[in-house]
């Protein structure tokens, strides 16, 4: 099978000519495997597609017009009202979104105790002291102004989770920049829940080049230069 090995981007799957050799053609979208009402997931366009696979086949038939350049996947889930966000929440974002990666680099550190394998051992060297030192604030949802006071008071505990997450997202390719496709996992996982994310990397982007580099991204945060 010429097309085992063969790697195809999203929304393209490999088809062997007549001669045996692979090529990457557009992913029928009526013949995406079916899937659960979990799986579904919304475009940019308003529009509940099946699966990733659906909407992915979607852009890859419309390749050339501006519906397929604008068609990109918004976030997990059926579409619903995404409220507009506030000067105020948006304000607020960068608060809950450092306390929830310091909380995620905490809980992989405590697993890894028992097994080791999703932090490197220089990951979890610096998760360390963050760790013994995390039993100030209990798990849960906090006031704005507790998680304000304990920036300003514990700042160097906040200072590598989001450098984390930004290497995290910094794949394809690893150039210090992030992209729209490189900030799609963690933005669409997150809107239905975060309302005001879009708007937040958006304002993230400073000198509007459609790029996140690192250092606009920890400015977002307000960790120092």
């Amino acid at each position: 099978d010429t097309c085992r090995n063969f790697h195809c981007k999203r929304g393209k799957v490999c088809h062997a000519d007549k001669q045996g050799k692979p090529h990457c053609i557009c992913q029928d979208p009526a013949a995406c495997p079916p899937t659960k009402d979990y799986e579904h997931v919304c475009g940019t366009d308003n529009k509940t597609y099946d699966g990733t696979c659906q909407l992915f086949g979607t852009k890859c038939q419309l390749e050339g017009t501006k519906i397929g350049r604008q068609l990109h996947l918004d976030y997990m889930g059926s579409c619903k009202y995404i409220p507009p966000c506030t000067d105020y929440e948006v304000d607020q974002f960068p608060l809950r979104m450092r306390d929830w990666l310091k909380n995620i680099l905490i809980q992989f550190y405590e697993r890894d105790l028992n097994t080791s394998g999703i932090l490197t051992e220089k990951q979890r060297n610096k998760v360390k002291k963050i760790y013994q030192n995390d039993k100030r604030l209990g798990a849960g949802d906090h006031p704005v102004e507790l998680l304000l006071h304990d920036f300003e008071k514990n700042y160097h505990m906040y200072v590598y989770p989001v450098h984390w997450q930004f290497h995290q997202l910094d794949q394809h390719p690893v150039d210090r920049l992030l992209t729209h496709s490189e900030l799609a996992p963690l933005r669409a996982s997150l809107v239905p829940m975060e309302h005001c994310i879009t708007r937040f990397f958006q304002e993230c982007d400073g000198d509007k080049d459609k790029l996140i580099a690192l250092k606009e991204w920890c400015h977002c945060f307000g960790i120092k230069e």
